[in-house]
């Protein structure tokens, strides 16, 4: 069994603007980089023998911020990017929110759906267990990530995690077990 805490990363230019950023590499605000630094404080405690983080720049900040000072390692990982949203990236965010559902299975234009991003998680889970069975390890991701986690871990129907109010809270924990 893997523990995983699963840390959003800290706010962006993007999301201060009211804009989806999907694959597009924001960097963190100021305030993100304030998120950052207070999510190293606030898990400054727990032991981790592993920090994971998409490749996307404001993923791997919030984690560089946060923990660059500890001994955990730190790894960039593309499977854990946010969903590409294709056409519709960097347009409003109310304006994607509106239409997700539609894409949990179909792609956006030119992007993805939210089962391709589940298949992403899924591959990341599978080696995880393979490699850090038994340990605590954290993730700092998107929005998509997180659905990604709670689908296959928890088994809620990937429609019902998309289309969920979603709102931010310091971290989620799940138990990965072998099935």
């Amino acid at each position: 069994m893997v523990t995983i805490i699963f840390e959003s990363h800290g706010t962006t230019f993007d999301n201060e603007a009211g804009l989806s950023s999907g694959l597009y590499d924001v960097g963190l605000s100021p305030r993100g980089e304030r998120e950052a630094k207070e999510l190293g404080r606030r898990r400054s405690h727990e032991r981790f023998d592993a920090i994971f983080c998409s490749d996307l720049r404001r993923s791997w900040k919030t984690a560089q911020v946060a923990f660059g000072e500890t001994h955990s390692p730190i790894f960039n990982d593309a499977r854990l990017q946010e969903c590409d949203y294709g056409d519709l990236t960097r347009r409003p965010s109310s304006e994607v929110e509106a239409i997700k559902n539609q894409y949990v299975h179909s792609p956006f234009p030119n992007g993805e759906s939210y089962e391709e991003v589940s298949a992403r998680i899924k591959s990341f889970l599978e080696d995880l267990l393979n490699n850090f069975d038994d340990k605590k390890v954290l993730i700092i991701g998107h929005r998509a990530t997180q659905y990604g986690l709670q689908h296959l871990i928890q088994g809620v129907s990937l429609d019902t995690v998309v289309t969920a109010p979603w709102s931010w809270q310091p971290g989620w924990e799940y138990q990965l077990k072998r099935v």
